[in-house]
């Protein structure tokens, strides 16, 4: 075959030989599971699997189901927010820390810590916080402030800024962590060009580095994004979906069928719903950070 080079084949040969079981574990698990996920999806499948094929039935019922409009509803209010002040914020604050500040090394590691927590601890922590009888509601009204209220999760109309709260605490620093790096790899140079033709700082930010940190950008906002549609630990903490329906999520949504409605074929149906979410998701990215490449 024209082009095929023998050398090439067998370069770090013992490498590749020991990447097989690998890479066959991912597309028999990965790959495979997909699959069949999606293809039962399509059945009458119910505490266990069935191959009795009913077209897109299980879908045009999850889309009837007025749980599950919530649940994505409410994944679009906290995806927008989470996106925009996750990265808004942990930029602004990689800005800070990038000013050589004394005792750096301690602010990072302080604003990196709530990530190394599970998502359980967090949501136990900022409910206990939240909670109107012992946490901020509490404690204000503590200093004579009787009017002062605050209970977020126990209001169906703001109980996702509750959430919301938590989710920013959390993944802020890790966020603040990536843009850092981003920020010490600009080279020094551009910073010292910029004084000497005297640019305000804030115009060699917006038109200068940000442009040259896309790649972290998006990067970081896949990362992000993901995370957002696997919600699901840091609602069942917080909230369990309450009050009433109201900070329902498609994961809880497919854990509720899947394992206590013992209805499979809608919890695959709900799964595959996630799964073209997070293709549109991966798919732009791909094409901007390859496509791009490519064409180059």
């Amino acid at each position: 075959m024209a082009g095929l080079h023998p050398a090439r084949l067998f370069k770090n040969i013992n490498a590749k030989i020991a990447a097989i079981p690998m890479v066959f574990t991912a597309l028999v698990v990965f790959l495979g599971g997909t699959l069949w996920t999606v293809v039962y999806s399509f059945t009458n499948s119910k505490l266990l699997p069935r191959t009795t094929f009913v077209g897109f039935e299980q879908y045009e019922r999850l889309w009837a189901t007025s749980r599950w409009v919530v649940s994505i509803q409410n994944l679009l209010l906290y995806g927008v927010f989470s996106l925009v002040f996750t990265i808004g914020i942990g930029f602004l604050l990689a800005v800070l820390m990038d000013q050589k500040i004394r005792f750096e090394d301690a602010f990072r590691t302080v604003m990196l810590y709530p990530f190394a927590l599970s998502f359980i601890v967090t949501g136990l922590v900022w409910q206990w916080i939240l909670n109107p009888q012992f946490g901020i509601q509490h404690i204000v009204r503590g200093f004579g402030l009787e009017w002062f209220t605050f209970d977020p999760l126990n209001n169906p109309q703001t109980v996702m800024f509750g959430l919301l709260i938590a989710g920013l605490w959390q993944g802020t620093g890790f966020v603040m962590c990536l843009m850092l790096a981003g920020l010490r790899g600009i080279d020094e140079e551009i910073w010292k060009a910029a004084r000497v033709d005297g640019i305000p700082r804030w115009k060699v930010y917006l038109f200068i580095i940000i442009p040259m940190m896309r790649p972290v950008f998006i990067t970081t906002l896949v990362i992000v994004a993901s995370g957002i549609i696997r919600l699901y630990d840091l609602v069942v903490a917080q909230t369990s979906g309450g009050p009433g329906n109201a900070s329902q999520v498609p994961a809880m949504y497919v854990y509720d069928y899947m394992f206590q409605a013992q209805n499979l074929a809608q919890g695959f149906a709900a799964s595959s719903m996630m799964l073209l979410s997070v293709l549109i998701v991966l798919i732009p990215w791909a094409y901007l950070e390859f496509g791009g490449k490519k064409r180059g």
